[in-house]
């Protein structure tokens, strides 16, 4: 009769862990244009004026990066952006200069891609891939009505406007957008509402992240895409549809 060999619990405990570990860095993307992000110390209102400290003592990141359209002046686009966090939500600000602000299309739900807005996409384990018509990522696409528009698994534009709080100001030809964007995981269900509860971030925390804008001054459809990070290839218009291109946001205190 064979003995039976008890391995010690501490040893599987190490070798879970080492699984564990394992299991982490697989679901992580390789880190793309890392921003470290400071958590506030007070909750910024959203009211698109940006008196607190924290946006006061952050740094700006350029929306620079033509991803559609032809070369622009600085007179018809410039932008950059600030983040910040707490427990509860991520919070971006931007500052978008566009000499035309225009909004063609009154049903949110109709080639809302066309209308000026900001879009901002969320990985939120940082994870990459393929995020179509599934929500391993959301591309939010915020308008110039504060509605948010992003696809769902039925494979049609949804409004997602309990997931982005948003706020601008406009004075001349210049617009602050302040936004509070709730983080929601891939077990996101779009048939039962009730059941999606935003997540509660903590320092340390990778997100996958990018921003962009779609201008377009009167045509039939967006004249230019511009976006915050470097895209290779020749199709950029691709963060819709793939996580990799995405750069990466570390939580800090």
């Amino acid at each position: 009769m064979k003995k039976l060999i008890l391995i010690p619990s501490i040893f599987l405990i190490f070798c879970c862990g080492i699984n564990a570990q394992k299991d982490i860095s697989k679901n992580q993307k390789k880190d793309i244009q890392l921003r470290q992000v400071i958590k506030a110390s007070e909750t910024p209102q959203i009211d698109g004026k940006a008196t607190e400290s924290v946006w006061k003592n952050s740094k700006f990141y350029p929306i620079d990066q033509r991803w559609l359209g032809e070369p622009y002046s600085k007179e018809d686009f410039q932008g950059q952006y600030k983040l910040c966090w707490t427990e509860d939500a991520l919070y971006v600000l931007v500052e978008i200069t566009d000499d035309v602000l225009f909004d063609q299309y009154k049903d949110p739900l109709k080639l809302w891609w066309d209308d000026d807005c900001v879009e901002v996409f969320i990985d939120e384990d940082n994870s990459g891939g393929e995020h179509q018509y599934n929500h391993n990522a959301f591309a939010y696409h915020v308008a110039l009505d504060g509605n948010v528009v992003d696809m769902s698994t039925e494979r049609t534009g949804k409004l997602y406007n309990s997931h982005v709080i948003s706020k601008k100001i406009t004075s001349e030809n210049t617009t602050l957008w302040e936004l509070k964007i709730s983080i929601f995981d891939d077990t996101y269900d779009d048939t039962d509402e009730s059941k999606n509860k935003p997540i509660k971030l903590h320092s340390g925390k990778k997100i996958g992240f990018a921003i962009a804008y779609c201008d377009n001054d009167s045509s039939i459809e967006r004249e230019n895409f511009i976006g915050s990070i470097p895209v290779e290839g020749d199709d950029k218009n691709r963060g819709w549809i793939d996580a990799n291109i995405f750069g990466t946001l570390q939580l800090k205190n």
